[in-house]
C-alpha cells in the first residue's frame, strides 16, 4: 500500500487552518499553531501534508540532531562537527503520541549498557528528531502534565537539557509545534495555550457543494493515493515555491512604526496579557507580507494577524469561549489611515507563487493556497441558508430542555449563576493509582521517589541504588573481572514514586420546584462554578447529574471539560417534583459505568438539594424511604459523598442531614458555599470517612 500522504493543497476549504500552517512554515519565528475544533473536520489531514510542502533542509551527515552543516551546534552531543557539505533530507514531522514517556520525548540513557560497559550511551528522543522539523501533538489538551513541562522548557530555550541519572546532555530542539484538540474533551493549560503562536477554529462546512468535494477527494485519495498525490503534484511544487520565495523574501520585509503602533493598540484595546502577543502579531504581520509578495506589512496583514495571534490569548478563566470581537478590531484599526503603499521595486511582479487559479488547486472549491483577506474563495464557506447563522454549529451542544410554549406550567426559567469564588483544595484520603493531576496523593510515574520494586513491564524509572544493591552480591559468581559491573535483568529495579492524581467530582443537583428560588438557585450554581474551576485547575474529570419531576437525567457524562460543565449548568431549568432517589441511582449508575472505564479514577459525589423527597417515581413506594435505601447503596458501594443543604426559612426540616447520614458523608449548609469553607469541609470530612472506612480507598495491589 502506498504511503503517500494526503496532499496539502487538496484540502477543501479550511482557509484559516491553511493559511496559519503557512505562515509558520514562511517564518517558524511565528511560534507554532492550535487547531481547535470538532472531530472530522480535516485537522490531521492537513497538519500531517504540510511537511510535504516543507523546503528540505541541509544536516550534517550522520548527526541524529540534525545540526546545520553551515552552522553546527557547538554543543551537539554527536560533535564536534567542522563546517561542510551537507546531505539534504525532506523536513520531518515527528508526532508526539499523548500517552508519550517522558524518556520517548526527551531521550534517555541506555541503562544497561551504562552499568555493564560504563558507558554513557544517551538516546536521543522525539524532540532531538522535531529539530528543525515540525512536532506535531494531537489531542495536546490530553498531554500529561510532566510532558507539558518539558515541551515548554524546549519551545522556550531552543534547546533540550536533560540531568538525569548521571547523564548530562544539551542539545538544539527549534521545532514548528502544531498541536490539534477537540475542545469538549477539556481546555489547554494557559501556560501551554499562550506558547502556540496562533489558533485557528475549524468546524465542517455547511455548505452541500463543498462537503461533496471534501467526500468525492477523500474516496479518490482511498481509492489509489499515489495516483491522487500525483494528480496534484504540480499544486504542491507551487506551494513549496511559494514558501521557498516567501522565506527569501521576509528579511526585506518593513515592519514599520506605524505597523507596529497598529499591534500596540490592538493588544492594548483587547486588554491582552503580557507582551508575547504583539511579538507575535508583528512576525505573523511580516510573515504575512512575506507571502504576499510584498515588502511593506500592511493594516489588512495586521488585522489578519490579530484574527489569528489573539483569540486563545482573550480568555480569563475556563469559562470563557475563546474569540475575537471583529467590530472592536475594526474599530481601533479605523483610527489609524489607510495604506498607500507605492509600487516597489524589490516585489516580484509575478502573481502570488502559491497554486494558480486554474486546475485542481484553485477553483471554488477551496483547493490551493487560502487567499489572504478573504475573496470570492471564501464565498462556499458561508452557510446557504441564511438563516444558518455563526451560531447554528452550536445547538447540538445546548442540552436538550422544552421550549416556553410547550414547557410546564410549573417550570421555571434558567437562573444566572452567582458570581464563582476561589475554594480551598480538598483530597481524597489514601494513595490512589489514577490518573496524573493535582489534587490527591497516588503512586505516579513522576515525583519523589519512595521505593524500589522489580519493574512489572519495560523499565522507566531506574532506582540506580536498589538496582546495584541487587546486582552486588553476585559479582564473583558472574565472573567479574574488569571495571564493569556485570548487570543482569533481573537485577534492574523499578522506582516507585509519589505524586497526585486528579479525581471524578460527580454532581447530582437537585432541579425540582423546592430549589427554584432564584436567590437560593443561583448560590447553588455559583458554588458549582468554584468546583468547576477547582476541578479545571486540579485535573479532574467532572460529571453533572440533574433531578427533577418524575426522573433524573445524566446532563453530563464524566469528562475534563469544565466549559461543557459550565454551559449544562448555566442552562438548567427548574421545576416540578423531587425524585431524590432516582438522582441518587442515576449516580450510582453512572459512577459504576466509569468505575469500569476507568478504575483508577477515585470519586466524589456531591449532592445538591434541600433534602425534601416527594416523588418515587417509577419505583414506588415512599418517596423518603426509597431515598434512604439509594443513600445506603452508595455508602455500602465505598463513595465518598457530602450534602449541600440547600434547606432555607426560619423552619427546618434537618432532611438534608438525615441524606448525609445515610450517604456516610457530611452535610454543609448553603450559607457555607459562599465561603472557603464547602472545600475545607470536604477534605477534613471525607478524611474521617475512610478513617471509618478504610475498605473504602482499598487498591489492588
Amino acid at each position: 500500500m502506498s504511503s503517500a500522504l494526503f496532499p496539502f493543497s487538496a484540502v477543501v476549504g479550511q482557509d484559516d487552518l491553511r493559511l496559519a500552517l503557512l505562515l509558520n512554515a514562511v517564518s517558524p519565528a511565528v511560534g507554532g499553531v492550535l487547531v481547535r475544533g470538532e472531530k472530522g473536520t480535516a485537522k490531521s489531514t492537513a497538519v500531517r501534508a504540510l511537511s510535504a510542502v516543507l523546503p528540505e533542509v541541509d544536516v550534517v551527515p550522520g548527526c541524529r540532531f540534525s545540526c546545520a552543516p553551515a552552522a553546527p551546534d557547538p554543543a551537539c552531543p554527536d560533535g564536534p562537527h567542522e563546517p561542510g557539505p551537507g546531505t539534504a533530507r525532506p523536513a520531518r514531522m515527528v508526532e508526539l503520541p499523548v500517552g508519550a514517556s517522558e524518556d520517548r520525548l526527551v531521550g534517555a540513557l541506555d541503562i544497561e549498557r551504562a552499568l555493564a560497559d560504563g558507558v554513557k550511551a544517551f538516546e536521543p528522543g522525539l524532540l532531538a528528531a522535531a529539530h528543525r522539523g515540525i512536532l506535531y501533538v494531537d489531542e495536546v489538551n490530553l498531554l500529561h502534565d510532566h510532558l507539558v513541562d518539558s515541551l515548554l522548557d524546549a519551545a522556550a530555550m531552543g534547546s533540550c537539557h536533560i540531568e538525569r541519572e548521571g547523564v548530562s546532555v544539551r542539545h538544539a530542539a527549534r521545532f514548528l509545534l502544531v498541536g490539534t484538540m477537540n475542545p469538549e474533551e477539556g481546555e489547554l493549560r494557559p501556560q501551554l495555550l499562550d506558547r502556540f503562536g496562533l489558533t485557528v477554529e475549524v468546524a465542517a462546512s455547511r455548505e452541500p457543494q463543498q462537503r461533496v468535494e471534501v467526500v468525492r477527494r477523500r474516496l479518490a485519495y482511498e481509492d489509489d493515493p499515489a495516483a491522487f498525490a500525483a494528480r496534484w503534484a504540480g499544486d504542491e511544487a507551487r506551494v513549496r515555491a511559494g514558501v521557498v520565495a516567501a522565506r527569501a523574501l521576509l528579511p526585506k520585509v518593513r515592519l514599520g512604526d506605524d505597523a507596529l503602533l497598529m499591534i500596540a493598540a490592538v493588544c492594548a484595546g483587547f486588554e491582552v496579557d503580557g507582551m508575547r502577543a504583539d511579538i507575535v502579531m508583528a512576525r505573523t504581520a511580516t510573515a504575512l507580507a512575506a507571502w504576499a509578495g510584498r515588502t511593506a506589512v500592511l493594516k489588512e496583514d495586521v488585522r489578519q494577524a490579530a484574527l489569528l495571534a489573539l483569540p486563545h490569548r482573550r480568555r480569563r478563566n475556563p469559562f470563557d469561549a475563546p474569540g475575537l470581537d471583529e467590530a472592536l478590531l475594526d474599530r481601533i484599526l479605523d483610527g489609524f489611515p489607510d495604506d498607500e503603499p507605492e509600487p516597489d521595486p524589490e516585489s516580484d511582479p509575478e502573481p502570488d507563487p502559491g497554486p494558480g487559479d486554474d486546475g485542481p488547486g484553485g477553483g471554488p472549491d477551496g483547493g490551493g493556497v487560502p487567499p489572504q483577506g478573504g475573496g470570492p474563495e471564501a464565498a462556499p464557506e458561508q452557510p446557504a441558508d441564511p438563516s444558518a447563522g455563526p451560531e447554528a454549529p452550536e445547538a447540538p451542544d445546548a442540552p436538550a430542555s422544552p421550549s416556553p410554549a410547550s414547557a410546564p406550567a410549573a417550570e421555571q426559567a434558567p437562573v444566572r449563576a452567582a458570581e464563582p469564588f476561589r475554594t480551598r483544595m480538598f483530597s481524597v484520603p489514601g494513595l490512589g493509582e489514577g490518573a496524573a493531576g493535582r489534587r490527591s496523593r497516588a503512586r505516579t510515574a513522576h515525583g519523589r521517589t519512595t521505593g524500589a520494586q522489580r519493574p512489572a513491564g519495560r523499565l522507566t524509572k531506574l532506582h540506580l541504588a536498589a538496582t546495584l544493591q541487587a546486582a552486588a552480591p553476585h559479582q564473583r559468581v558472574r565472573g567479574r573481572s574488569g571495571r564493569g559491573l556485570v548487570v543482569r535483568k533481573d537485577d534492574l529495579r523499578q522506582a516507585t514514586r509519589e505524586g497526585r492524581e486528579g479525581n471524578l467530582v460527580l454532581f447530582a443537583v437537585d432541579a425540582s420546584g423546592s430549589m427554584a428560588a432564584r436567590q437560593r438557585m443561583g448560590a447553588v450554581k455559583g458554588a458549582v462554578l468554584s468546583l468547576l474551576l477547582d476541578a479545571y485547575q486540579r485535573r479532574d474529570k467532572v460529571g453533572l447529574v440533574t433531578f427533577r419531576g418524575a426522573a433524573a437525567e445524566l446532563v453530563l457524562p464524566p469528562t475534563s471539560s469544565v466549559d461543557a460543565a459550565a454551559v449544562r449548568l448555566e442552562q438548567l431549568p427548574t421545576g416540578g417534583r423531587t425524585p431524590l432517589a432516582a438522582g441518587l441511582l442515576k449516580a450510582r449508575e453512572v459512577l459504576r459505568v466509569e468505575r469500569l472505564r476507568d478504575p483508577s479514577r477515585r470519586p466524589l459525589l456531591v449532592v445538591v438539594t434541600d433534602g425534601r423527597a416527594t416523588s418515587a417515581g417509577a419505583l414506588g413506594g415512599d418517596a423518603r424511604e426509597v431515598a434512604a435505601r439509594s443513600a445506603r447503596l452508595l455508602a455500602a458501594d465505598g463513595v465518598a459523598s457530602i450534602v449541600v443543604d440547600c434547606e432555607a426559612g426560619p423552619v427546618r426540616l434537618g432532611l438534608a442531614g438525615a441524606l448525609a447520614a445515610d450517604l456516610g458523608g457530611p452535610a454543609v449548609t448553603l450559607d457555607g458555599l459562599r465561603a472557603d469553607a464547602l472545600a475545607g469541609l470536604v477534605k477534613d470530612v471525607r478524611t474521617s470517612v475512610a478513617t471509618a472506612s478504610p475498605h473504602t480507598h482499598r487498591r489492588a495491589a
